[in-house]
């Protein structure tokens, strides 16, 4: 027996449906964690009961299969059926994830294609009235109108992907299940299992369709994943991190180079603008400041939110002088914004920690803010390495 008759036979057939209910448990089990951490979320109680319906499917043909038993013609329509209606609901739980949130996804089209479905199965029983007398025999009753919905249901659905975020890994598994149909509907009405491709494509193209699934379930759970940590590490107004994480950073930082400064930025009269311009436009505000402090700290350290309309800056790159850096950060948003800040800096030093370099920025800020704000102060550990330098920000340093 060659390998390609292996594959066409039996064997073949329970390796491919030992494959795809591999790939639904492994669905299943993201599935049902995906429910339990977002149970709000009915897409994914939808998805675990589609899924199980699938496995058991699968379950039932693999068993008999293996049984060597042939079935009767109302089984075979039942298993079209089923085939097709959880690929209505598997698409509309995937177009559901991956819609996104500008074009919400209607139900009224899937049931539409239900209602469909339903109709043309009962038209193929009204029109084939011997189905239910007939011998269990694959060439006694074939199903045409239901398999050539089938195609309808998945042309038409391939051709409404303009909503979906990951469209070529799900349009890959339309394509890969539209094939699939072909073939199974050339090997059953036109070749009848006399080629060995056709049936292997049969059973190994539905391998390939749940794996694609897999994949973009995958994708999916990765992205929830992502989103969660980076709301644990980040302000959600700025995208800058908040206070927790710059400290931790900041820490792993003055470790690895032994020598940051802290940039201290506080926006001058952000309350009188809340109250005259509303939170909204303060809001844009703060988020313009942070977008230049990030810009300019980006390649060498980093930025963070310490609260309110307070935002810190850490430079850690050799050669760089903090003061140049807090100098630029502070001319932009005055050029750049409609408000000004006050600018505080501070440089580590032998034994300092984290917070206390952030407390001696904090305190350079605030002499800012009190003797005419809109400007960099250097706090006082840095005054005399800054009279060696001719920096642009030493002219604005209060000394």
């Amino acid at each position: 027996m060659t390998f390609i008759h292996w594959l066409a036979g039996l064997s073949g057939h329970i390796f491919a449906s030992a494959c795809v209910m591999t790939i639904l448990v492994l669905m299943l089990f993201m599935a049902v964690k995906l429910y339990q951490s977002y149970r709000r979320n009915q897409t994914y109680l939808m998805l675990i009961l589609v899924l199980l319906v699938v496995l058991i499917q699968n379950a039932a043909v693999l068993g008999i299969a293996c049984s060597g038993r042939t079935t009767a013609p109302y089984w075979e329509l039942a298993s079209v059926f089923l085939d097709l209606l959880t690929f209505i609901i598997i698409n509309f739980v995937f177009m559901k994830l991956y819609t996104g949130r500008s074009a919400k996804l209607k139900g009224f089209p899937f049931l539409l294609m239900f209602a469909g479905l339903a109709l043309v199965t009962a038209a193929q029983v009204a029109f084939t009235p011997d189905i239910a007398l007939a011998s269990p025999d694959a060439d006694a009753v074939n199903f045409l109108a239901v398999d050539f919905y089938g195609l309808i249901l998945n042309f038409v659905i391939l051709l409404n992907l303009r909503g979906i975020d990951q469209r070529f890994t799900y349009s890959a598994s339309l394509i890969v299940y539209f094939t699939r149909q072909l073939s199974v509907m050339a090997d059953h009405y036109v070749f009848h299992g006399k080629v060995p491709m056709l049936v292997i494509l049969s059973h190994l193209l539905p391998v390939v369709y749940y794996a694609l699934l897999f994949l973009l379930l995958f994708e999916w759970v990765l992205e929830r994943l992502l989103m969660t940590f980076q709301s644990s590490i980040t302000d959600g107004l700025t995208s800058l991190y908040n206070r927790r994480h710059f400290t931790k950073k900041a820490d792993q930082l003055l470790r690895e180079s032994k020598r940051i400064a802290i940039i201290f930025c506080d926006i001058d009269n952000f309350k009188k603008l809340n109250d005259t311009q509303g939170h909204h436009k303060a809001d844009g505000v703060l988020k313009q400041v942070a977008d230049i402090l990030r810009e300019e700290t980006a390649g060498i350290g980093t930025a963070g939110r310490y609260g309110g309309e307070e935002l810190l800056g850490l430079i850690a790159a050799p050669g760089i002088k903090p003061e140049i850096v807090a100098e630029a950060i502070r001319s932009r948003v005055e050029k750049e914004t409609i408000v000004t800040i006050s600018v505080g800096v501070s440089a580590a030093r032998d034994g300092a920690s984290v917070a206390e370099i952030v407390r001696q920025a904090d305190e350079a800020m605030y002499q800012s803010k009190t003797t005419g704000k809109n400007k960099v102060t250097l706090h006082a550990s840095m005054r005399t390495r800054s009279r060696a330098s001719d920096s642009p920000a030493k002219q604005n340093a209060q000394m």
